[in-house]
């Protein structure tokens, strides 16, 4: 028995020393698989599960919901969305997906999906705004009891909206603002909310993939025939009508548009002097008068020209003068074939859109009226990296264009004095003039948005500044 025992400990130590050496093994080749991605597992053991809480759902701090009705055409309903999308970020509401202005004019029956991505815009906005495609059920017609509905004041500042809009979210869950045209002021805002107005313009509001892809092949057709202006021939029906511009208009045309003005209520100025205000500069410039600007500004007769804009009042007639100036003129409906317009014809804000894609991706743009289409364009091509646009006196170009067909100067003149008129004119960076207590003569965010630009802290937060374009 005494011998056996140190052959017992003997086996036992060779024992411990095989488990310990295949313990070491085991353990190298876990790290050798590991290292190599092997194991399929973290490098690391997990911790026991009650130690790792799930991440936190995403909470939005929300006052209310707002419902917001846009008016007016596409570009103008474009900017409002945006502001509407800064007001629910200073006020932490929930915003629900805009309504489209289906009353206007234009009587076009888009709704927000049929134009833009419904679901790019509400996720591109996520960390901003909580954003929904309909009001909750319990908001239906029996709980109009706790909804507001009513315009907000024009040209308001934060203060506004957090001490006089804000506290009525104690008693109404909702408020719909039924209007919202130019209901946040140019200037005086936030850098912050400012930033936000961008967010939502250059980024949130993508057109549907639809209205994209005929607009880039509209691009492409355009751009494999050399470079392009965009000419936004601001001549139809809708604008003459408004603005009561009746020059180069027979007396039964110049009939038809005041009836049609006085036809709209909202349409507020009825008796209008025309002549007086083409001398302002108020008017848009007819077809014949935009040729010979064109010429005189130095575009070649074999310059291609897009006309990115409605049906011209007149029709091919009123073209005449321009198409003789620039036989090159093409339309969208002259570059796509009738069956891939077929789903956006009678909808004038999705045919706005494809004008608008080719606008702001041409080598030139020019507008001959300041309109909406022509100051988000404009702010859109300085986004893009300042492409030319160029933006017309037409109060001084008016007088050249009366003097020089009245024969009072010739050709050569006409032409260099269009060219030192237009000296300075096509957009460069700059600030935007801010003139205290006239934010309607203001220049407009949508046409400089400086804070949301490179080089922008040249612009001084503090001072007014004068915006040389």
């Amino acid at each position: 028995m005494a011998r056996s025992r140190p052959r017992v400990w003997l086996v036992a130590g060779c024992a411990a020393l095989l488990l310990w050496a295949s313990v070491a093994q085991l353990v190298a080749v876990g790290r050798l698989l590991v290292l190599f991605g092997l194991a399929g597992g973290a490098p690391a053991p997990s911790p026991p599960p009650s130690s790792l809480p799930p991440p936190p759902p995403r909470i939005y701090k929300s006052n209310g919901y707002l419902k917001i009705s846009c008016n007016g055409g596409l570009n103008q309903m474009r900017s409002e969305i945006c502001d509407m999308v800064a007001v629910a970020r200073l006020l932490n509401l929930t915003m629900v997906v805009p309504e489209l202005d289906k009353r206007s004019f234009w009587a076009d029956q888009s709704n927000f999906g049929d134009i833009f991505d419904v679901r790019h815009f509400i996720t591109s906005l996520r960390d901003e705004v909580r954003i929904v495609k309909r009001l909750p059920k319990k908001f239906g017609p029996t709980g109009s009891s706790i909804i507001l509905e009513m315009p907000p004041v024009s040209w308001s500042d934060e203060k506004y909206y957090l001490h006089q809009i804000l506290p009525l979210f104690s008693k109404y869950r909702v408020i719909h603002f039924n209007k919202t045209d130019a209901r946040l002021a140019n200037n005086g805002i936030s850098t912050e909310l400012q930033l936000v107005r961008c967010r939502a313009n250059f980024h949130a509001l993508k057109f549907t993939p639809q209205i994209e892809a005929l607009g880039n092949k509209l691009v492409h057709k355009l751009g494999a025939k050399g470079s392009f202006v965009a000419l936004h021939l601001r001549y139809e029906m809708d604008m003459l009508a408004f603005s009561g511009c009746n020059h180069g208009l027979n007396p039964e045309e110049a009939e038809e548009l005041k009836r049609m003005r006085y036809a709209y209520p909202w349409w507020r100025e009825k008796e209008i002097d025309s002549k007086a205000k083409r001398s302002e500069g108020l008017c848009p410039l007819t077809p014949e008068e935009t040729s010979l600007v064109l010429k005189a500004l130095g575009f070649q007769k074999d310059t291609l020209v897009y006309i990115a804009a409605g049906e011209i009042y007149g029709g091919e007639k009123r073209l005449e003068p321009l198409r003789a100036a620039f036989p090159k003129l093409v339309r969208k409906e002259m570059l796509l074939d009738s069956e891939a317009l077929r789903q956006f014809q009678n909808h004038s804000s999705q045919m706005a859109a494809l004008d608008f894609i080719v606008s702001t991706s041409s080598d030139v743009f020019l507008p001959t009226y300041d309109g909406n289409m022509a100051k988000l364009v404009e702010g859109h091509r300085r986004f893009l990296g300042f492409r030319r646009s160029v933006l017309l006196d037409r109060r001084k170009l008016v007088e050249l264009i009366d003097l020089y067909n009245s024969k009072t100067i010739s050709w050569e003149n006409f032409t260099s004095s269009v060219q030192e008129v237009d000296r300075g004119r096509v957009v460069q960076p700059s600030c935007r003039r801010k003139l205290e207590n006239k934010p309607k003569e203001e220049d407009y965010f949508y046409a400089n948005p400086h804070e949301c630009l490179a080089n922008s802290s040249q612009c001084s937060r503090t001072k007014d500044t004068v915006n040389v374009r």
